[in-house]
């Protein structure tokens, strides 16, 4: 048995705003637009993070922390979701986001910072798998192209004003601050969800759990190989030009880790590219590695290169997060095929990464990463939010948990993954300005193969 196809069932059900849905969907909306808002005032304060706690040589496994605990908590929410319901997963989550945020504004040393960034982690890890299980299980099918539009409008507002107020607040009070600031607005997200939470009870699945990926002992086992796999993998590529020996095994070594755990944790053929699901699934991450990989280092580029202030560099990210709401509302239409839309995604991406990269150019303006990142960010919301979708009704029932938590793995892994080694160039290359702006440029490059690869690879998705 399958979910229901999305694509072929008439648009008869109520809107998401409609009575039935209304403080479901605004619940749901305010949680993400925190997590965005956390995402985006991260990556504008940063550098002053950096700058504070003595920690640019941490600036990329700042960011990798905050993901690969994500990539944990992916997994167990998503075992948890499918075998208990999705109530209690969300709730830990939003408990230890909250916990995250007050530890980062409290830090005084930058290892207590990275601590605090993956308990972050593993809050927003938790609490968007179950978000995704709750989309699954209260809104039918034909519904769920317009939450997932939704969502993306979700980043709109903080993106738009987040890196502004991140700004000005790290200006006036000190970077703390805009940490500090975002753990209140929780309290109205949480009250408006109780309804939908109580909609869910354990066994409301049409199929219970079964398969390799409902055994919740060899899935945490996987989820730990690959999530340590990836730190180790890290900071081995990161020791490369130090110690290269010591460097190399390592990075061996944890790569073998990372592979054995996503061998368990994706659906199966998905490292052989497997038509259909499996490829879908790993796609998610292809987007999030291309795009992030360069989004996490347009600030620093602005800033240390061309000398931007910390709101002028995060109207590059504001304009990004406003072409991702366009394309996620254009895929809500349906207009070509899911593949044709991913496809064309992955395009506007690479041609948005390929136009960023001449931000850090010396007689170029640092100004053409805005309608650059208008580009990309179009070719995300319309490539990464099909992805979404389509796997969704790709899914059966049962699985619902355990492939929403795989997407959200391919997701955070591709993040953390290019993030981490987009650190370890800029700490290979250097910490000056024409360094960082040399650095920059390869991991560009690096990126834009990244998504010129998902480009060729969306055809596989059907």
């Amino acid at each position: 048995m399958t979910a229901p196809k999305a694509i072929d069932a008439p648009d008869t059900s109520p809107p998401i705003l409609g009575p039935q849905y209304r403080t479901a969907t605004l619940g749901i909306l305010l949680v993400v637009t925190l997590i965005a808002f956390e995402g985006m005032s991260v990556g504008v304060v940063m550098p002053a993070v950096s700058a504070d706690l003595d920690a640019l040589n941490l600036y990329g496994i700042s960011f990798s922390a905050f993901l690969i605990a994500s990539l944990f908590a992916n997994v167990v929410a998503g075992l948890w979701s499918d075998r208990r319901g999705y109530p209690l997963p969300f709730l830990v989550g939003v408990v230890l986001f909250v916990a995250g945020m007050a530890l980062a504004g409290a830090a005084d040393a930058k290892e207590l910072f990275l601590v605090a960034r993956a308990v972050q982690g593993l809050g927003a890890g938790s609490s968007i798998v179950a978000l995704y299980v709750m989309i699954a299980r209260v809104y039918p099918a034909v519904v769920r192209p317009k939450v997932f539009a939704a969502l993306s409008a979700a980043w709109v507002v903080p993106s738009m004003v987040g890196p502004a107020v991140a700004g000005a607040v790290a200006k006036e009070w000190g970077w703390r601050f805009v940490f500090y600031g975002i753990i209140p607005l929780v309290v109205p997200a949480l009250v408006m969800l109780v309804p939908a939470l109580r909609m869910a009870s354990p066994g409301e699945a049409d199929e219970s759990p079964r398969g390799p990926r409902s055994q919740p002992l060899a899935m945490t086992l996987a989820a730990t190989s690959a999530a340590g796999g990836a730190g180790v993998l890290l900071w081995g590529v990161d020791e490369l030009h130090k110690q290269p020996v010591i460097g190399a095994a390592t990075t061996l070594g944890g790569l073998g880790f990372l592979v054995y755990g996503l061998h368990r944790l994706l659906p199966p053929g998905a490292l052989r590219f497997g038509r259909g699901l499996p490829t879908t699934v790993l796609l998610r991450g292809f987007f999030s590695a291309a795009f992030f990989g360069v989004n996490s280092f347009i600030p620093l580029v602005l800033t240390s290169v061309k000398l931007f202030d910390a709101r002028a560099a995060g109207i590059a990210l504001t304009t990004g997060a406003l072409g991702w709401s366009a394309g996620s509302f254009l895929q809500s239409r349906r207009t070509a095929e899911p593949h044709r839309r991913i496809r064309l995604g992955a395009v506007c991406v690479t041609a948005g990464i390929v136009i960023a990269l001449f931000a850090a150019l010396p007689a170029v303006s640092g100004w053409i990463a805005v309608p650059a990142w208008i580009a990309a960010g179009f070719g995300m919301g319309l490539g990464m939010t099909t992805v979404s979708v389509t796997a969704l009704r790709q899914s059966p029932v049962s699985e619902q948990g355990a492939n929403s938590a795989a997407l959200s793995v391919t997701d955070m892994l591709g993040s953390a993954l290019t993030v981490g080694l987009g650190g370890a160039v800029i700490n290979f290359i250097g910490h000056g300005s024409g360094q960082i702006a040399a650095g920059f440029v390869v991991i560009s490059v690096l990126m834009a193969l990244i998504g010129l690869a998902a480009t060729f690879l969306a055809a596989r998705t059907r």
